[in-house]
């Protein structure tokens, strides 16, 4: 029986192949992409920072909120003081699109990160061309060979890197190369089981000088402190955002940037 991940990654091959052109077409097609932001610039500012998410879906819990105009919500993000916003653009699990990334990138000043299963140097590139600040490496879904050629072209092509691990072996693969953005994440995404005790096990673990971000599972701001005692510099932020009806005040809420209410 295969993995969630795996049949994940099964459907963002299929939808790659359905819309592939020649590498050569891409290529040229580099000259034309839009500045870059510099995420890493905008995660290494004082105080802990925020990636906020938008997030229609997804495999664990559904449907999550209808986000009738990503660019709006995405505003709402910057206002809040988010770092960087973060789109899916997985269609069949978490139904976002390309569409989505480029409205939101339109709307507003910040980098965006491009959240997607990217399996493929045919992605890595589509990502460039449509302004990805910031690129998702998920360690789990990449052999070694791929996670070190996709993370080499990223940085040649000017676009920064969160890599993405679970688990301590994981973590151990991520080091084989230098990244500067690793991202621990609770979600196991082989059983969609949460365990935020990754977080205290790999967090302290990610060396100095290395932005380490915690994703998943954040929900209050004593969480968010918490992650801030493991070294913690960011968080990923999605569910309570997308669900919250006030994203802006949640978010200064998480980062104790508001002295009223609590979560």
């Amino acid at each position: 029986m295969s993995t969630v991940l795996e049949a994940i990654i099964e459907g963002v091959l299929e939808d790659v192949r359905a819309r592939e052109v020649p590498l050569s077409r891409l290529r040229e097609e580099l000259q034309s992409a839009p500045e870059l932001r510099g995420a890493h610039n905008f995660l290494s500012r004082p105080g802990t920072q925020i990636i906020s998410e938008v997030k229609r879906s997804s495999p664990s819990k559904g449907v999550l909120a209808s986000i009738a105009s990503p660019g709006k919500l995405a505003e709402q993000y910057q206002e809040g003081g988010a770092a960087v916003v973060s789109v899916l653009t997985e269609e069949r699990r978490f139904k976002g699109s390309i569409a989505d990334f480029i409205e939101v990138r339109s709307a507003i000043d910040i980098p965006v990160l491009r959240k997607d299963f990217i399996v493929t140097e045919f992605q890595v590139l589509e990502s460039r061309i449509i302004g990805a600040d910031l690129l998702l490496l998920i360690v789990a879904g990449l052999s070694q060979t791929q996670y070190r050629d996709f993370h080499q072209m990223a940085t040649e092509l000017g676009m920064d890197v969160l890599v993405e691990v679970h688990n301590q072996s994981e973590l151990e693969r991520a080091f084989d190369i230098n990244p500067r953005i690793v991202g621990v994440n609770s979600r196991n995404l082989k059983t969609l089981d949460l365990d935020p005790i990754v977080f205290d096990e790999l967090l302290p673990q990610i060396p100095e000088g290395v932005i380490r971000v915690a994703e998943s599972g954040i929900s209050k701001r004593d969480e968010v402190a918490h992650i801030e005692s493991l070294g913690g510099k960011a968080i990923l932020v999605g569910e309570t955002l997308v669900k919250s009806g006030n994203p802006t005040d949640v978010i200064r809420r998480l980062l104790g940037n508001e002295e009223t209410g609590s979560l």
